[in-house]
């Protein structure tokens, strides 16, 4: 039978996941006892992505699992074989960002639901969030639940999926990151600074207060606003870079 004291976070390396996998690791937290971590390849542009989740993973203290889903996703400007601009529209729903990938959470949490059945783990971490998201549909809470509850009906289990960020905007997103502390021996907020990595280039050249990329791009945009916000309202302290 699952073990609920154990959680598998789903884990990017980017923003939102750091801060959830530390949330899954806090006291204040998830406070699970054990924490894995699985993180994909998915024909995504960056291989810096993987190597941040590694890196953030082996300081943290936490298993890594890399799934290689190449090839099953598509349509997307965040896909190395795509040519679209993350700032356009996407091309076959104007509605939606270019950089929406059709059907990337639905298939990241069966593919991570799969996996945990096999080590005993029904509780999934994701760093959805519908509050300051990019306009993806499937990062709302409904698809959220519905999945759940799909995943629960397929395994013969009650599986769990914890979205800690789902009605936090993104300054509240560094505050979390604030507010957890150290964990594990690391400075959240700091870890999240400067080792998680969110900008749609692989640019991790430009440092910032709010860490590494290029403000031509909605990623690091949104990360950007959101960290001088949290600085404004004084969740977190501002950073003079040397």
């Amino acid at each position: 039978m699952p073990d609920s004291s154990n959680a598998l976070v789903l884990f990017s390396g980017g923003q939102d996941s750091t801060t959830c996998l530390f949330w899954a690791l806090a006291p204040d937290g998830g406070a699970f006892d054990h924490v894995e971590a699985v993180a994909f390849r998915y024909g995504q542009r960056h291989a810096v992505e993987i190597e941040q989740a590694r890196a953030i993973a082996e300081a943290a203290g936490v298993p890594l699992t890399v799934l290689d889903l190449t090839g099953l996703l598509s349509g997307s400007a965040l896909l190395a074989d795509e040519a679209a601009d993350t700032n356009d529209a996407h091309a076959l729903a104007p509605d939606l960002p270019a950089s929406f990938v059709p059907g990337r959470n639905a298939l990241f949490l069966t593919a991570a639901a799969s996996l945990g059945f096999t080590r005993g783990i029904a509780d999934l971490v994701g760093g959805m969030c519908q509050t300051d998201y990019s306009g993806y549909p499937d990062c709302r809470l409904d698809f959220v639940e519905s999945q759940a509850q799909t995943l629960s009906l397929a395994l013969d289990t009650d599986l769990r999926i914890h979205t800690p960020l789902m009605h936090l905007t993104k300054a509240e997103t560094w505050k979390l990151a604030a507010d957890l502390g150290t964990v594990r021996g690391l400075d959240v907020l700091e870890t999240v600074r400067e080792m998680s990595h969110t900008d749609y280039h692989g640019d991790r050249t430009q440092r910032h207060a709010w860490g590494y990329g290029r403000l031509d791009n909605p990623a690091s945009v949104l990360r950007a606003k959101g960290h001088a916000e949290a600085v404004a309202k004084g969740w977190v302290p501002d950073v003079d870079l040397p």
